[in-house]
């Protein structure tokens, strides 16, 4: 029998028998699952460290606390991207640690009736103001407005000591909480926003957050999922080396190991000067981690501008994997005022340091500038610029699945032999020659896609050929160009004030 239909020649019943074989049929489908990485409120009833399949903002504060950091991440990642299947992995409180504190203190009362705007965290709070208030009343009266706003991210309450004064507390332990920020009249006066007449106050800034979570358990827990993007917020340097360690290239213990084929990729976002993030960036080198870099007095808190960034490149990264993530809005994200915000030399400067960086756009929304990763150096130290972007992650990852789909369903039950052996039409046999006309197959329909440009080089130098120690064994050198992205146009524009006619 040449032709191997799994039938056994040993069957004898008459007359029709069919196997049904569906390896030339099918395509890949890939769902990029999404992780968000935060911390929960004892309010929440989701188990902490275990992962969390979410379906709107609702569920979310049910699950985690309204105005828990997880909550506040599923927000800004469904005001961005609705479609994607959305995981928490809601993670405990350090267990030591402390809460961020801060205050608004009532100087003076209004002259002239009118609305006091206070942002906390991005989030508005506005109360009236009248002329027969005192400061304690005022006082009063915005520790309640900020306590009946359910998302917000801290608790309030009248200072025992001194009543014209707001004592604020992350609902939260830990470092991250010192990233809120406070601001009054954030819109200005062309935004309809200032302080009614005889009116002041005071703010002191959210400090004295302390401690991280342990991220051993819930790392643990999605050993075995697919989570393509993952929001991660944290940006201290034990953070980040936990989860590079879990989605790194390590042979032994990285998602992109040959071990595992879990392939991702880290969003995280940090708030600093420009001296200070240039120190940073310097300081940190990963091939599977993109910091989104912010200015000091963005509204918005880095938990958020993570899952915006996260929401982005899920929602995109899947539509192309090779497409440049450039212009597009961090909707939902309160931008620097303009005075404040990066110029393009920092930009330029912060970007070529390992950074994301995003600039405000003529809608006044922060936009995605480029995808940095934090890759900078290779093994040895020197300069490198291999995985410098997320869309090589993304691209190299279609590749690889698509490759691995195709062998995988088209010879999974295969009999290797050389390319000289000569064997019937039919029989379950591959050779060196047949996997390399399929990935060359593969390789022009991934430049038919936009994945892939130069086939002709890349099958000129892929190798396929049966290991010289193991008969079992294929070895393949793979050597695709990924595709580029338009990502600058440089003009000389050397202009004329009058051409020669030299006829």
């Amino acid at each position: 029998m040449a032709i191997s239909t799994t039938i056994p020649e040993s069957f004898k019943l008459p007359l029709f028998f069919a196997v049904v074989d569906g390896s030339m049929a099918g395509n890949l489908t890939e769902d990029q699952p999404a992780l968000l990485v935060g911390q929960m409120l004892s309010t929440g009833i989701a188990q902490i460290n275990v992962p969390t399949p979410v379906g709107s903002v609702a569920i979310a504060g049910q699950l985690f606390g309204q105005g828990s950091m997880a909550e506040r991440m599923v927000s800004a990642f469904y005001a961005i991207n609705t479609t994607q299947n959305l995981w928490v992995a809601p993670v405990a409180a350090p267990t030591a640690g402390v809460a961020a504190t801060a205050s608004v203190t009532i100087t003076s009362v209004a002259t002239a009736s009118g609305v006091v705007y206070l942002y906390i965290a991005g989030q508005l709070v506005t109360i009236n103001a009248y002329t027969t208030d005192t400061t304690a009343n005022v006082a009063t009266r915005l520790a309640a407005a900020i306590n009946a706003i359910p998302t917000m991210v801290v608790s309030a309450s009248v200072d025992t000591t001194n009543t014209s004064k707001v004592d604020l507390t992350c609902k939260w332990i830990g470092d991250t909480g010192n990233d809120i920020q406070m601001s009054f009249n954030y819109l200005g006066l062309y935004g309809g926003q200032s302080f009614p007449t005889g009116f002041a106050a005071t703010l002191t800034a959210f400090t004295g957050g302390n401690g991280q979570p342990d991220f051993t358990a819930i790392i643990a827990a999605i050993q075995s999922q697919n989570f393509v993007h993952v929001a991660m917020p944290y940006n201290d340097t034990a953070s980040l080396d936990a989860w590079d360690s879990e989605y790194g290239f390590s042979p032994t213990v990285g998602r992109w190991s040959y071990t595992r084929q879990q392939y991702g990729w880290i969003y995280n976002a940090s708030r600093n000067d420009f001296a200070d993030a240039l120190e940073w960036g310097e300081a940190h080198n990963s091939a599977v981690i993109s910091t989104m870099i912010i200015e000091p007095t963005v509204p918005s808190p880095i938990w958020e501008v993570t899952a915006a960034y996260c929401a982005n490149g899920a929602y995109y990264l899947l539509d192309d994997p090779a497409r440049p993530l450039q212009t597009l809005p961090l909707s939902g994200i309160l931008p620097a005022l303009p005075a404040a915000r990066f110029n393009q030399s920092e930009l330029n400067t912060l970007t070529n340091n390992g950074l994301a960086i995003q600039a405000t756009n003529a809608n006044g929304v922060p936009a995605i500038l480029r995808e940095a990763t934090q890759y900078q150096f290779n093994s040895y130290g020197q300069s490198d610029t291999a995985f410098g972007l997320l869309t090589i992650l993304s691209n190299l990852a279609e590749l690889l699945n698509r490759m691995k789909s195709a062998i995988t369903s088209k010879y999974p039950r295969h009999k290797l032999a050389p390319d000289s052996t000569k064997y019937g039409a039919g029989q379950a046999i591959v050779t060196p020659s047949v996997i390399k006309a399929e990935l060359v197959s593969e390789a022009i329909q991934a430049v038919y896609d936009g994945l892939m440009s130069d086939i002709t080089d890349f099958t000129a130098n892929l190798v396929v050929e049966i290991d010289d120690n193991n008969p079992n064994r294929v070895n393949i050198l793979w050597p695709p160009q990924l595709m580029g992205q338009l990502r600058q146009v440089a003009v000389d524009a050397q202009f004329r004030l009058l051409y020669n006619d030299l006829t």
